[in-house]
């Protein structure tokens, strides 16, 4: 089976819905609840995503990886989702996440939901050992390019007429550990390399020679994301 998509973030979007930040519940997947959430589920990302899914699909993940799967939630109905996977990369010892969809309905978003949601999943793979978190995007959906990156995924490849659309999609990857070069008592590479100050050039030579991004500029104190970008 092929890689899924993230979703894209559509031009045509509904008025917006003025909602405080505190009004928005998140949680994390309750297979018990598999009647009521799956078909929210199935709604919200066929509204957003470039190619359609079969209910198997979504069995496939949350029966298996249900626990790197969170929601957003606003009067208690389900506004935004994350799907992932983690398992071994190619059978070696690597441990691979993986973001599989990713949606938040059009009238909210711009309020932090969907970063909020990729972060509770990243959290949720480093607690199980993620070595990495890889995902797809479209070439063309620059909203989530700019989430991503903020995050610290860099592109890893092109992928020509990736989708059955015929539109082609960037690799992106977030290294969380570190597999070469070493780090200092300040969290700075070791390596030599120019690291620039987190963006331009530098930090994308940086990031070519080292093998990880820069995903450790967007920990808080205790090492967890503490994103800020509102998308």
């Amino acid at each position: 089976m092929s890689d899924l998509t993230t979703s894209p973030t559509d031009s045509r979007c509904p008025s917006k819905i003025d909602v405080l930040p505190s009004e928005i519940i998140y949680s994390r997947y309750a297979s018990h609840l598999e009647p009521s959430l799956l078909p929210a589920i199935r709604s919200l990302i066929s509204a957003d995503l470039s190619e359609p899914y079969s209910i198997y699909v979504y069995r496939y993940f949350l029966y298996q990886w249900g626990d790197l799967c969170f929601l957003a939630s606003h009067n208690d109905a389900i506004i935004g989702v994350v799907i992932a996977k983690l398992e071994a990369h190619r059978g070696g010892p690597q441990l691979r996440g993986y973001i599989a969809m990713l949606a938040v309905k059009s009238q909210y978003r711009g309020k932090g939901i969907a970063t909020r949601l990729v972060s509770m999943a990243i959290d949720a793979m480093v607690e199980k050992g993620a070595d990495e978190v890889a995902l797809e995007t479209e070439v063309t959906n620059t909203p989530a390019m700019k989430l991503y990156e903020r995050l610290g995924f860099i592109r890893s490849k092109r992928l020509h007429r990736y989708y059955l659309s015929g539109n082609s999609a960037y690799r992106l990857i977030l290294y969380l550990k570190y597999p070469k070069g070493s780090h200092g008592e300040d969290g700075r590479c070791d390596c030599g390399h120019d690291q620039g100050e987190g963006d331009g050039e530098g930090e994308r030579e940086h990031q070519y020679h080292c093998g990880h991004g820069h995903h450790g500029h967007h920990h808080g104190p205790e090492g967890r994301f503490d994103g800020e970008l509102y998308i």
